[in-house]
């Protein structure tokens, strides 16, 4: 029996708030890990008025400008899923992020909401616990920039789902590296 191949992809959400369903998801980016070129982005269209005042500081978005320039959530998704089924193609996706639960609960929620199916599945790979396997440190020891102190990134993070997609990926991409993981 021939062994599946893994394509991990880097994915990145802003939203308007903690939770999908109460709250919008307004941005998604991800890209290849090792190949961050091969990208993926949308700003959405906000399911309702609801926001988190410190939500929408750190994302940068504007929630009337999405109301009217923002993409149908139904149409991301499919676009998403279809970029997802042509980068991987016989691959098994794998969803990668910097605490997974977040970003994996929105695309979640907005992939079974919209298209009744997610690519990914159930599952998602997030760095914060694989780093805290490999380097055999406690949680606190897992925050983003003790993670940049080991595995350096020329990317910056700026809450822009796409930047931050490819910043995730280039850390992930050197946490796979053994030679790095001995450090």
């Amino acid at each position: 029996m021939a062994k599946i191949t893994e394509l991990y992809l880097s994915v990145d959400v802003e939203a308007s708030g903690p939770i999908p369903g109460e709250f919008s998801l307004l941005s998604i980016g991800a890209c290849v890990v090792g190949h961050s070129d091969q990208s993926f982005y949308s700003e959405i269209k906000p399911l309702n008025d609801a926001f988190i005042k410190e939500a929408m500081e750190v994302n940068k978005l504007s929630m009337s400008e999405l109301k009217i320039k923002g993409e149908q959530p139904a149409q991301t998704m499919a676009r998403f899923e279809n970029w997802i089924k042509h980068v991987s193609g016989d691959q098994r996706p794998v969803f990668v992020a910097f605490n997974a639960t977040f970003d994996w609960s929105f695309t979640h929620w907005y992939f079974i909401k919209f298209l009744g199916r997610d690519p990914f599945g159930i599952s998602g790979l997030d760095m914060k616990a694989y780093y805290m396997g490999t380097k055999k440190v406690r949680w606190g020891e897992t925050t983003k920039k003790h993670v940049r102190s080991f595995f350096a990134t020329t990317k910056k993070h700026t809450h822009n789902a796409l930047d931050d997609a490819r910043e995730q990926a280039e850390i992930f991409e050197h946490m796979l590296t053994p030679k790095t993981l001995a450090k």
